[in-house]
């Protein structure tokens, strides 16, 4: 709840990434990231876009990080597997996730790390 008295809805709840209409499960795209053969981990999340609404973003974490395929290597293999409004627009590649005690990522820290790292006003 903020200081106005709004909730807002954060963690497990909020996955879901509504992009122009269309439902996208961050589960999806993870495990398609996760076949190909550079990826150790990955792990998606919903930032914000002025004209859809939210984009994917993919945090990456590299198997060898002296093998790094490009941002538009990572967006053609998934163009070449899933349908086009579920490729990531943004892919960022980390060493690690933030983690829950319990090992469960973190994907509303993830969002607000990636709209600092991008740039994004997260709304």
């Amino acid at each position: 709840m903020d200081e106005h008295g709004f909730i807002k809805i954060i963690g497990r709840t909020k996955e879901l990434i509504i992009r122009g209409g269309e439902n996208i499960y961050p589960r999806e795209v993870e495990e398609l990231l996760h076949k190909h053969p550079d990826i150790l981990d990955a792990y998606v999340c919903g930032v914000p876009d002025d004209r859809v609404g939210e984009e994917v973003c993919a945090w990456i974490q590299l198997k060898d990080p002296n093998r790094k395929p490009t941002e538009a290597e990572i967006r053609e293999f998934c163009k070449q597997r899933i349908t086009y409004f579920k490729v990531p627009r943004y892919v960022l590649f980390v060493d690690s996730f933030p983690l829950t005690p319990a090992g469960k990522v973190k994907k509303f820290v993830m969002r607000g790390q990636s709209c600092r790292i991008l740039g994004l006003n997260d709304h």
